[in-house]
């Protein structure tokens, strides 16, 4: 796996669970040949050796990991969905994309990660840092 660049890191209100830590959030723009299933063994390998235990949904964490695009890969799978199925309403998500990346297209659609953010719904509050 080869980083291309790394966004600013965001500070952010908690999704899905109140009365939390905020969280701090960034994005890792790279390249790489493994496959997709391959990536996620990646990501859960790391949040495994970084300390993450299972826990609440949304709930505080060391480290998580996901997968929000691959290219024009879209992939609907139990354990895998890419683009990131929740990418749309997720500001603290869409603000760190865009700092690596945002003129590329979310497959299927038509809309860049810019237009995502302006039309994001989500009205937590994120903070570049």
């Amino acid at each position: 796996m080869k980083i291309r660049s790394v966004s600013r890191m965001y500070a952010s209100e908690p999704y899905g669970r109140a009365h939390q830590p905020w969280f701090l959030n960034l994005a890792v723009r790279g390249a790489s040949g493994m496959s997709p299933r391959d990536l996620l063994l990646l990501a859960k390998r790391l949040e495994r050796e970084a300390g993450r235990m299972g826990g609440a949904r949304w709930g505080p964490r060391r480290l998580d990991v996901d997968i929000i695009l691959l290219g024009n890969t879209v992939l609907s799978e139990p354990e895998l969905t890419i683009p990131h199925a929740s990418l749309a309403n997720r500001r603290f998500c869409l603000a760190a994309v865009a700092d690596v990346a945002p003129e590329a297209v979310v497959p299927p659609g038509e809309r860049t990660v810019s237009q995502m953010l302006a039309a994001c719904p989500d009205t937590l509050e994120v903070i570049a840092i």
